[in-house]
């Protein structure tokens, strides 16, 4: 059976601590990667057919330094960081195919990647720019930095956003599906998961914790796929199919994870189809309110 879910440290590839891509059983479209001060002062990226933006997880920030197809200098830009994922937005470099790419992470970066064939030009964004919004209703609140939307990014192929779940709601509900095109209403894209998990930031618990959340994937037809999945900080998901969600905070824990989908449609867009046992949920939210949590703000 093709695997699909990966725990931290499975995933390393030379100074990268994690690398998704094509060299990868049964993926196609889409890739991400994560760079650690750590391992090597310096990550490079040769030119190819792929598009990414780049950002950091953790850290003070970056520097990334780029020359694109054709051009005969190379630019450099610093991009912000943040104390970690639950303290805001940051800057977002989005970069297209063909771009030779050298990252010096002062801590930890994010590339989230998509296969494209058509160069888009050079986007950096700054933090306080980032859409910030909200989902769901209730326990099923959560929020959306929404850097690689389709209104919000002018990119081929990728989309991405990342989403924070604080400590005992649940994300990807009602549970969906988009693995089948059917023009206007359901895309067919695969979808790349990396999560975080962090201890309650309204709590400063003495001993020692062990954060964690719970990931469920089934399938939606013929195509095997059965999932609960215990998931910890740097754990990485991949859905190529099927029905997916929630994405389960426990209490005590608050919970990001970063998607990134591409797949092979003639458009770049994002539709799902909801389970129709689930789907009612949505009906709830409107009584219910946002959770008075969010938005986290740094």
């Amino acid at each position: 059976m093709t695997q699909w879910f990966y725990p931290r440290g499975t995933l390393r590839r030379g100074p990268w601590e994690t690398v998704v891509d094509q060299e990868l059983p049964g993926w196609k479209h889409t890739g991400m990667r994560v760079a650690d001060a750590t391992d090597a002062p310096e990550f490079h990226i040769a030119p190819d057919g792929i598009e990414r933006v780049i950002y950091v997880l953790q850290g003070t920030g970056a520097e990334v330094t780029y020359t694109l197809a054709g051009a005969d200098e190379s630019e450099t830009v610093e991009i912000s960081g943040r104390q970690s994922v639950f303290h805001g937005a940051v800057d977002y470099l989005y970069l297209p195919i063909n771009t030779d790419i050298t990252i010096r992470p002062h801590t930890r970066v994010m590339v989230v990647e998509a296969i494209a064939s058509n160069p888009k030009p050079v986007q950096l964004r700054r933090a306080a720019d980032v859409p910030r919004l909200l989902r769901g209703g209730g326990r099923s609140t959560r929020q959306i930095h929404d850097f690689g939307g389709e209104e919000h990014l002018d990119a081929d192929r990728m989309i991405a956003v990342e989403v924070l779940v604080p400590a005992g709601n649940w994300s990807g509900i009602p549970t969906h599906k988009h693995d089948t095109y059917i023009p206007g209403k359901e895309s067919n894209l695969e979808e790349v998961y990396y999560f975080e998990v962090a201890n309650d930031r309204a709590y400063q618990p003495s001993g020692e914790t062990n954060p964690v959340a719970y990931f469920r994937c089934y399938a939606s037809d013929e195509r095997p796929s059965d999932e609960l999945l215990e998931i910890r900080f740097g754990d990485v998901v991949l859905v190529p199919y099927g029905f997916h969600g929630p994405a389960s905070a426990m209490p005590g824990y608050d919970l990001y994870f970063m998607n990134v989908m591409a797949g092979p449609d003639p458009e770049r867009t994002w539709l799902t189809t909801d389970d129709p046992r689930h789907d009612w949920i949505r009906d709830t939210w409107a009584n219910e309110g946002p959770d008075p949590r969010l938005p986290y703000l740094a």
